[in-house]
């Protein structure tokens, strides 16, 4: 079978348009295949050059494919399962910014250059005031970012017109504000003047983003099927979902600069995307916080094998529906469309979502994507949501009788262990108080301000419900505690 590359997967020529750092699964299932759909559909007509940012790794499987390669996206449509495949052209070139330091720095001189992608990790986008812009290419993202647009900068002699926008994909709040306060901070402290500070401001724009989609990355153990079915062999393949979001938020309108919306493409441009990254957290993240533990007691491995029990299925819709989607702000039918889209993607045939791999830190995440739905709803309400609150005794059922091992919690299902893994004071606050009654574990665990920010305590019922309901779990086990409570 022949190897894929520009022969078998022609494509006409173009400028180039984006500088991408990373190559990885994620922005070539994501970014690099709504740019290859735009330039098929709109005239964007533009290339994208992918850049390693990182010193270690090879681009040695992309130059022996011309950097073609397939996107396969799989799952529930409609409720059908589906697989479609697209070949991507829109990648032009692979460059290693530490071995070929000269042609990735030539980009900075590129006409057509307006768009800058990154993915470097949460951890990418920090501020090291030890980064030196002597270095080729300094140390961090931002680092490389800022000398990147000071070259960039003085080629064109300051011209407005030449300035980037900033598309940073990075999973932190306000990424693009945080990627600008480093490359400003970094200006600053490499003496780089206050016309260069100034262009920065009127000729660059740094986006913040929220994206999602799930992808699963090259399908070891079916790749030579699917090679079957594509009639070529793509060692680049990349499986994902269907499911995308992408919001964009500026200050500068940029829509009709990245016409992805025009071409059906699921891309929201806002001056605001907060409402958009609360409705993810709360609903897509606030479900599997909230569902995942009570499943896997219920003797659940995998989320598709949770989502087939009526019981946990009907318990993960109610949370949405009943107690999460009542306390948001967004339009309703856009938030009924949302929590209908996540049930179809829990339910993906083709993704195996591990449940525990779900749990890791989750008392913070339960802080962070359940306690203000919680909280609002009593606020709204008067009286507490049943099943969110449920949710609390079944995390702590999950922590429960577990004993520290080498910086992690092990635990009990049925005679066989698992381990948890989460902040230190959580496993040693479980390891050295399962001992206690319910209740009292309870009142501890809830008032416990390091771990909720506030004294939950103090929400009437609340500590009443969860100490109880944690008693029964671990007297009765949970799948009859919940049928009992739920409906089987």
């Amino acid at each position: 079978m022949e190897r894929l590359n520009a022969k078998l997967m022609q494509a006409a020529q173009r400028p180039v348009r984006v500088m991408q750092f990373g190559e990885g699964n994620f922005l070539r299932a994501f970014v690099d295949y709504m740019i290859d759909i735009a330039n098929e559909k709109t005239d964007f007509n533009g290339s994208v050059v992918l850049v390693k940012p990182i010193s270690f790794g090879s681009l040695d499987a992309f130059h022996e494919q011309d950097c073609r390669y397939t996107v396969m996206l799989r799952g529930l449509v409609d409720g059908e399962p589906v697989e479609m495949s697209r070949g991507i052209t829109s990648v032009s070139d692979a460059v290693d910014c530490y071995g070929e330091y000269d042609k990735y720095a030539a980009l900075a001189r590129c006409d057509t250059l307006r768009f800058v992608v990154s993915n470097t990790t949460e951890a990418g986008i920090v501020l090291d005031e030890s980064d030196s812009i002597e270095l080729c290419p300094p140390n961090t993202y931002p680092g490389k970012l800022c000398k990147f647009l000071y070259e960039r900068a003085e080629a064109f002699d300051y011209a407005n017109d030449k300035g980037l926008v900033m598309l940073p994909v990075e999973l932190i709040d306000d990424n693009g504000i945080a990627l600008k306060r480093c490359v400003k901070a970094l200006a600053k402290s490499w003496q780089l003047g206050d016309r260069f500070e100034k262009w920065l401001d009127e000729a660059c724009v740094f986006t913040s983003t929220l994206v999602d989609r799930i992808v699963t990355g090259y399908p070891r153990g079916e790749n030579q099927a699917i090679w079957e079915k594509l009639g070529y062999e793509d060692r680049l393949l990349v499986t994902g979902e269907p499911f995308a979001l992408w919001v964009i938020e500026s200050e500068k309108d940029i829509s009709e600069e990245l016409p992805l919306p025009q071409c059906g493409l699921p891309v929201i441009f806002t001056d605001n995307q907060k409402p958009y990254k609360q409705r993810k957290v709360r609903i897509l993240n606030g479900a599997h916080t909230s569902f995942v533990p009570a499943a896997f007691q219920c003797g659940y491995d995998y989320v598709l094998d949770a989502m087939n029990d009526p019981m946990i299925l009907g318990f993960m819709q109610h949370t949405l529906y009943d107690e999460v989607i009542p306390t948001l702000d967004l339009p309703k039918d856009d938030l009924l469309a949302f929590a209908e889209a996540v049930t179809g993607r829990f339910k993906n045939p083709f993704i195996k979502h591990a449940l525990l791999a779900i749990c890791l830190n989750s008392v913070s995440k339960w802080r962070a994507r359940c306690m203000p739905s919680l909280t609002r709803f009593v606020e709204k309400e008067g009286k507490l949501p049943e099943r969110l609150a449920f949710s609390l005794a079944s995390l702590m059922a999950l922590y429960h009788g577990g004993t520290l091992k080498e910086g992690k919690l092990e635990c009990m299902r049925d005679g066989q262990p698992y381990t948890l893994q989460d902040d230190a004071p959580v496993l040693a606050f479980f390891a050295e108080n399962s001992g206690k009654p319910a209740m009292e574990m309870a009142q501890l665990f809830l008032s416990n301000e390091g771990f909720f920010g506030e004294d939950l305590t103090k929400i009437p019922g609340l500590l009443d419900y969860v100490g109880k309901a944690l008693e029964n779990i671990l007297a009765r086990g949970m799948k009859t505690v919940m049928s009992e409570r739920f409906g089987g």
